[in-house]
């Protein structure tokens, strides 16, 4: 499957969802490819201190400053995109070849609009058979008083076309700091909160054990 990690919003996360996903689905068992369209490259930056640390499972990548051939007979089974609105060309393309696309929406009006506008490109793209559109809400408020959270995710669930997971990853320093360390949130703290929320978001996309 060819998933895109996508949004025009800057800062949505893209780059964080992205690589703990990829962990994620490398630890059971599957054939990882990313792509990392993004011209920072925070992406390939985590993945390549990832490969420093030699910590396993290890994760291709490839960027535009990396364009190695895959290995003979390699087929990954699971394929994963981080682009965002700085490389629109590749945008493009990445979403016309996408089975699925996954938006990271953040709790701010901001961010809702940017997120219907991208939703209106997706619609734009020519394809046969149209990705799924799948959104959630991502750096959510952890206090239950602040409702920021709940009225987006209910603005999400308002828009045509569009699979609104019920799962939530919240605003936490978890995912800042093993992102740094090149680890993903259930590497760096298992048992922590950022851990548990994660598999409950990754069980709701993959349905793997």
């Amino acid at each position: 499957m060819i998933t895109v990690v996508g949004n025009l919003k800057g800062g949505s996360g893209k780059s964080t969802v992205t690589f703990n996903l990829a962990v994620w689905l490398a630890d059971r068992g599957q054939n990882v490819l990313t792509y990392d369209l993004d011209p920072q490259c925070t992406l390939s930056d985590v993945l390549q201190v990832r490969q420093e640390e030699n910590y396993t499972p290890a994760i291709r990548v490839h960027n535009r400053y990396n364009h190695r051939p895959q290995e003979p007979n390699d087929s990954p089974t699971e394929v994963l995109i981080d682009v965002g609105a700085s490389n629109m060309a590749a945008m493009k393309k990445a979403i016309a070849l996408a089975d699925r696309v996954v938006v990271p929406v953040a709790p701010s009006q901001a961010d809702l609009w940017s997120t219907q506008r991208f939703l209106y490109m997706v619609g734009g793209i020519s394809k046969d058979k149209p990705p799924q559109v799948v959104m959630f809400v991502n750096r959510a408020d952890t206090h239950s008083a602040i409702r920021e959270s709940d009225q987006t995710e209910a603005a999400l669930r308002a828009l045509p076309a569009v699979h609104v997971l019920s799962a939530r990853l919240c605003q936490r320093t978890a995912y800042r700091r093993s992102f740094s360390e090149g680890l993903a949130v259930f590497e760096l703290e298992p048992h922590g909160k950022a851990a548990q929320e994660f598999e409950v978001f990754a069980h709701q996309l993959y349905d793997i054990s």
